[in-house]
């Protein structure tokens, strides 16, 4: 069983979970990701985001934020 806990909006408007989702599950294939409005509207309005084990982090795009919570990964 995973240790890893992810969210991420389905409203966010600089990711794509249909993308996304896939990208996570193959960085841990066994975490739990939770997909849904996490009430981060402001950031979540100029950046994609992923919550990560208690962190958020964000990027320019889907990708850089996905890199950037490679570094959270248990």
């Amino acid at each position: 069983m995973s240790k890893n806990k992810i969210q991420i909006c389905d409203k966010c408007k600089h990711i794509r979970v249909k993308t996304l989702l896939p990208k996570l599950q193959k960085l841990d294939p066994e975490a739990e990701v939770k997909v849904g409005c996490k009430s981060y509207c402001g950031p979540c309005a100029r950046s994609a985001f992923i919550f990560i084990n208690g962190r958020y982090v964000t990027g320019a795009t889907e990708d850089e934020a996905l890199e950037k919570a490679k570094k959270f990964v248990k």
